[in-house]
Parts: structure tokens; C-alpha cells; sequence
């Protein structure tokens, strides 16, 4: 940032202080553009009913940033510049009221535009007293001692304005367009016969450029982690638009064979990814693939359920593992299930195949499988995350007689922001 130098015993003149003033405008501006961009950006400005209840709504304090020329007119004796563009803030300290009035014909609603402007004027004017070199001790009142009142402060403020649009029948009245220069923020709608107006009747505009969040609310890297182990909603939260997410499919159950061994399931899918351009309150649906039910009788294992994360990225169930019958002799272990979405797709390992002259149940497919039982005993339940279930053993001795297989393990959800 530029800074005046001054010297001991030279005359002080004005720019001594016009320049560190328009200097340290241009610094601030250099901040603010790198972390809030050159776009207009609105801070505050909350739009609220009075208390009590009226016909009036009241727009608080806030700010707004806007691309503005360095000076659109002279700073004391140093000249306008146009052609230099820096991002400026203007600033209401104070609330600021409009009275809306109501449609003057039954059934009619209107909808009324409340928008904002940068704005920066010249104000507090006063007769500055000005050196006599005649009589030093009687100053002038004002240049050449006319008595001409000066600007004392240049200001930058928000403008606010009320736009009302046409009256129409409710339902159909329209929103005024915003003006050029400006930026709409809110929209008040008020229907004939009404005596105050409520928070319900006051909208923002879409797309409005209120500052989504600020600094605390800011993350580095993937900070934080929301694991889901069931399904429900992943709500974006403040100052986050990317996300890593792992998406693991149910693992589907071991087998049940009547008279053999059977197959250990196969183990859930599993994606990886980053998602980008997420906007901040943005609800996205998580499923969570279920595990495959161990079965109840013979036949085939379950397949496990598909987990997502919205439309971006799913991994479906492992297969379960094989199991039936005595005419049925298939024992083969479930294949793992697929995935999509990722910059990672990973397909489940598939169970194992039972072994008949072990008596021996197929192992389901890993990570944290279920393993296959050996002798008359039911397969094990998947222990983790998407693996599959043990296959059930058989007798090993006497008439031959499976067992059930274990449960497919249920899928899971990672979020990391």
C-alpha cells in the first residue's frame, strides 16, 4: 500500500492527508477483492415487520461491496479518476423504514422490490475558516472570505429503494425488475385489505448476493466427517462446496443348502469421490444399503441393499451366496456388487465356494466378512461395513444336512468436508 512521505519544516499541504486517505481506500479494496471477489456481495441488511405490526418494514444495518471507480469526481484537489476500478464498501450504521401501501381494488395483491445500490456522495458542509496572511490573527470565513459553505467528508453508503410492481389480482401480480446499477434483495408482497405485514410476506429475491458465510464458518481441507449408518440427509453446511464421500453397498448373506454346504455372500461395492459445486443448505438424500437377511430356509443368500449419496455416486449389494435344494448342487459364493459415481469404483470381492469335503462353508467376500462355518453350524454374519455373510456348513457325519448362512453386513455413507 502507498504511503505519503513528509518532511521536517516543509510546508504541510492538503494532499498530505487527501492521498493516506484514497491510499488506504485502495488497500482495503485489494483485501476485500481477494476475499470476497469483485462481485457486489451484501452483508446484513435483514429486511423484518416492525414490533408491533404495521404497514412498514423495517431493512437493518449492513453493507455492500461493489466494483466502483477509483473517483467518479475530484477528492479535494486530487482530480477524478474513472479509469481505475477498485472494490468499495458502503456502510448503514443506521435502519432504514419503508410504508408499503395496500392494492386500491378488492382481491388485488402487489408485490414491492426492495433494492441496493453503492452510493458515495460529498456531505457535511460547514464554512471552514481559511489563512488571512494580512491579518493571520483574523481568518478568512470560507475561500476569499465569501463565506461559502465546503463538504467536509465524502461518504459511502447503501442506497435502498422501493420499487412497487403493477397491482393485479392475487396470485398473479409480478415482481418489478431490478434497475440497472442495482441489485434486488427482497420482495414484500401486501394484498388488499391488509393491515400489516408479517415475515411471511417477505421473501428474498432469488438469487440476491448476500454474503453466504464468513470466515469462521470456513474449513480447511476435510476437516470434519458425517457417518452415516443408516439412511437420511446430508445438509451442505456453511462455507463448504466440496465434499469427499465413500459409499459402501450392503453385503449380501451366506447360502442355505438342504444337504450341502453353501456359498459365503458377496461383499457390497464401494465408490470414492469428490463432489464439487455444492451450494451451502443444499439437502442431499444418503441411502444406506441394508445386509442381506440370512436365509430362513434353503435357497440362495440375500442380496444386499444399494447405498448413494444422492445422484452423484452409488455402490450396490453384494450377490448372495448359493444355496437351494438337493436337486440344486450350486454352492458357488455371491459376486460382490458394483459401483458408480466415483473417481474410484471399486466391485466387492466375491464370496468364497463352499468346500463339500470339508463340510466347510464359503468364506463371504471382504472386507469385514462373515466366515464360512465347517460341520453342522450356521455361516458368520458379516463384521463390517458391506462384507458378506459366512455360508452354513453341513454334517459330517450321517444323512447330510446344511446349515443357514450368516447376514450380509449393512453398507455405510462416509462424508468428509
Amino acid at each position: 500500500m502507498d504511503r505519503n512521505i513528509v518532511y521536517p519544516g516543509s510546508i504541510p499541504l492538503d494532499t498530505d492527508i487527501l492521498y493516506p486517505n484514497r491510499n488506504a481506500m485502495i488497500g482495503l479494496a485489494a483485501l476485500t477483492a481477494a476475499t470476497l471477489g469483485s462481485n457486489t456481495v451484501v452483508d446484513g441488511l435483514a429486511c423484518t415487520p416492525t414490533s408491533p405490526a404495521s404497514m412498514t418494514v423495517v431493512v437493518g444495518p449492513g453493507s455492500i461491496t461493489q466494483l466502483s471507480p477509483l473517483d467518479a469526481t475530484a477528492y479535494g484537489s486530487l482530480a477524478a479518476d474513472v479509469t481505475d476500478q477498485i472494490v468499495k464498501t458502503g456502510i448503514n450504521l443506521q435502519a432504514t423504514n419503508f410504508m408499503l401501501a395496500v392494492p386500491a381494488n378488492s382481491g388485488q395483491a402487489i408485490n414491492y422490490l426492495i433494492e441496493a445500490a453503492f452510493a458515495e456522495t460529498d456531505t457535511a458542509a460547514v464554512v471552514l475558516p481559511y489563512v488571512n496572511a494580512a491579518n493571520p490573527g483574523q481568518p478568512y470565513s470560507g475561500p476569499n472570505n465569501a463565506g461559502t459553505a465546503q463538504n467536509t467528508q465524502r461518504v459511502q453508503r447503501v442506497q435502498l429503494q422501493v420499487k412497487p410492481g403493477a397491482a393485479a389480482s392475487a396470485g398473479t401480480q409480478t415482481t418489478p425488475a431490478v434497475d440497472s446499477g442495482w441489485v434486488g434483495l427482497y420482495v414484500v408482497t401486501v394484498n388488499y385489505g391488509q393491515t400489516a405485514i408479517a415475515a411471511a410476506n417477505i421473501a428474498t429475491l432469488p438469487g440476491a448476493p448476500f454474503l453466504a458465510y464468513k470466515l469462521p464458518a470456513l474449513r480447511p481441507g476435510f476437516a470434519n466427517m458425517q457417518v452415516f449408518t443408516q439412511s437420511g440427509n446430508f445438509v451442505v453446511p456453511n462455507g463448504v462446496s466440496t465434499v469427499k464421500v465413500t459409499v459402501i453397498g450392503g453385503g449380501g448373506s451366506g447360502g442355505y443348502h438342504s444337504t450341502m454346504p453353501s456359498g459365503g455372500g458377496g461383499a457390497g461395492g464401494r465408490a470414492k469421490g469428490i463432489v464439487t459445486g455444492l451450494t451451502p443448505g443444499q439437502v442431499i438424500a444418503v441411502t444406506v444399503g441394508a445386509g442381506g437377511a440370512a436365509p430362513t430356509g434353503p435357497q440362495n443368500g440375500n442380496t444386499g441393499g444399494t447405498s448413494s449419496f444422492g445422484g452423484y455416486m452409488s455402490a450396490s449389494g453384494g450377490v448372495g451366496g448359493n444355496g437351494g435344494t438337493a436337486a440344486n448342487f450350486s454352492n458357488a459364493g455371491g459376486a460382490g456388487g458394483t459401483a458408480s459415481g466415483g473417481q474410484l469404483n471399486m466391485t466387492g470381492s466375491d464370496g468364497s465356494d463352499a468346500i463339500v469335503a470339508g463340510s466347510h462353508g464359503g468364506d463371504g467376500g471382504g472386507p469385514g466378512n462373515g466366515r464360512g462355518a465347517s460341520g453342522p453350524l450356521s455361516g458368520f454374519s458379516g463384521h463390517s461395513y458391506g462384507g458378506g455373510g459366512g455360508g452354513g456348513g453341513m454334517t459330517t457325519s450321517g444323512t447330510p444336512v446344511g446349515s443357514p448362512g450368516g447376514a450380509g453386513a449393512a453398507g455405510v455413507v462416509i462424508v468428509e468436508y
